[in-house]
């Protein structure tokens, strides 16, 4: 099973790894900002991630880090 990691503090919750995921695997949350006030992007059906790594390559901050 894939694993997801965001870096909070990096995230500025674009969204564009939202839109990338195919198994609707990262949100951007509704209650955790960061130190820049920005609410971030979470993942929250891990079980479904297949590790394709959408989500990282398109994080335009290199805030996403998936691991197979």
């Amino acid at each position: 099973m894939a694993k997801i990691s965001i870096e909070e503090e990096i995230c500025k919750g674009c969204g564009l790894c939202v839109l990338s995921c195919p198994k609707q695997v990262i949100e951007i949350s509704k209650t955790v900002t960061n130190k820049k006030g920005y609410f971030v992007a979470q993942p929250v059906n891990m079980d479904k991630c297949i590790g394709c790594a959408f989500c990282a390559t398109m994080c335009p901050d290199c805030a996403i880090e998936v691991e197979r």
